[in-house]
């Protein structure tokens, strides 16, 4: 039998399959990427036994336990983990801190399944202050680096570019501006930590010491920056990445429009995902009307509307470039240009995407020789 596992370093660089046996209102709260949840028990029978257990003690709750957890249900989930076991024979389970669940599902497993299968020490709990511990370590040791820039520069074109780079929006399945919402849903707080602290992980095992990020606020939708990295972000050094307005425009109409429409009819067909693609457009303009004034919105919403009856009724685009283009110059660009003002000391380069790119490349391999 492969013994118990503390290694929690090798578990997340290897992407080693894990079954994870919390219940599923825990596992909703946050869990590891790639991780299947196959819980000992459900929501429901963990909510009787943390009662049973504060009322009479852990002898009864184990007892409890065992009384809803039998017969035709315990030998489903037995099933469950065997054929996970055998479809993953290098992978490990865990609980929430590795006690008492996990040594329940590895002993019915091994009695009534013949199967040995290994647990992680220290269950969820350990593994997940180990991601935290080591997103601080990265942040205190490693050299950050900023791509800012006018909104549809391309920022985030040069981060995939880069073998060094974090994608933080990536992670997060937003674009991070009020426009930024994908049409599938952004992930937990909690997942969004654990895929950061991962990046970080196997890209420093790779040798990677220097990571370049686009300039963010310390929200990307829903997902909240660590602190100690939002904290270092308002210190790093910055680049500052130009592009035409002309290009920034047709930027803009394929990532928010052209691109967007076809996810949302990806996700949930033509007939819905149009008119989901078209409230969504509508409801993150309305999100800044308080910043844009009300006159300023109208005219903008009612461009806005008349390009979503031009693109539905005949697949044309062009329209849209009206309100994209009285959005970059009455409120984007007017905010980003105060934001440089802000930042001009810290800025170190500027030029386009050609020569951003071979200038953070040259930065990297200046690293890498020191």
């Amino acid at each position: 039998m492969r013994a118990d596992t503390a290694d929690y370093r090798q578990l997340f660089l290897d992407d080693v399959p894990m079954m994870d046996t919390r219940a599923p209102v825990e596992f909703t709260k946050g869990a590891f990427p790639g991780v299947i949840n196959l819980p000992l028990m459900n929501d429901n029978e963990r909510q009787k036994v943390g009662t049973c257990y504060k009322q009479h003690g852990q002898q009864a709750a184990i007892e409890l336990g065992h009384k809803l957890v039998s017969g035709r249900i315990k030998a489903e989930r037995i099933q469950a983990w065997a054929d996970f076991a055998r479809a993953h024979p290098d992978g490990y389970l865990y609980c929430f801190r590795g006690g008492l669940r996990s040594q329940i599902v590895q002993r019915w497993l091994k009695d009534e399944a013949g199967i040995d299968y290994p647990r992680v020490v220290g269950g969820y709990k350990a593994m997940r202050t180990f991601l935290l511990e080591n997103q601080q370590q990265a942040v205190e040791q490693c050299d950050f680096v900023l791509v800012g820039g006018l909104t549809g520069t391309g920022k985030t074109e040069v981060i995939a570019a880069l073998g060094n780079s974090l994608d933080l929006e990536g992670l997060a399945n937003h674009r991070g501006s009020s426009f930024g919402k994908r049409a599938t849903p952004q992930p937990a707080q909690i997942d969004f930590e654990n895929r950061l602290s991962i990046e970080l992980l196997k890209k420093r095992a790779a040798g990677i010491e220097q990571f370049v990020l686009e300039d963010e606020s310390r929200l990307i939708g829903s997902c909240s920056l660590p602190l100690e990295l939002h904290q270092g972000m308002q210190q790093f050094p910055l680049v500052w990445l130009e592009d035409s307005f002309e290009g920034r425009v047709e930027r803009i109409l394929r990532d928010y429009v052209i691109d967007l429409s076809a996810e949302f009819v990806a996700a949930h067909g033509q007939e819905a995902g149009f008119p989901a693609f078209t409230a969504r457009l509508q409801q993150s303009l309305a999100n800044i009307v308080k910043r844009l004034g009300g006159e300023r919105y109208q005219r903008l919403a009612a461009i806005m509307d008349a390009a979503l009856a031009e693109q539905e009724a005949s697949g044309r685009v062009d329209l849209h470039r009206g309100w994209i283009e009285g959005l970059l110059r009455e409120y984007y660009d007017p905010m980003y240009a105060y934001q440089r003002e802000s930042k001009a000391e810290r800025i170190e380069f500027a030029g386009e995407q050609a020569a951003v790119l071979e200038y953070l490349r040259e930065r990297a391999r200046r690293e890498v020789a020191a």
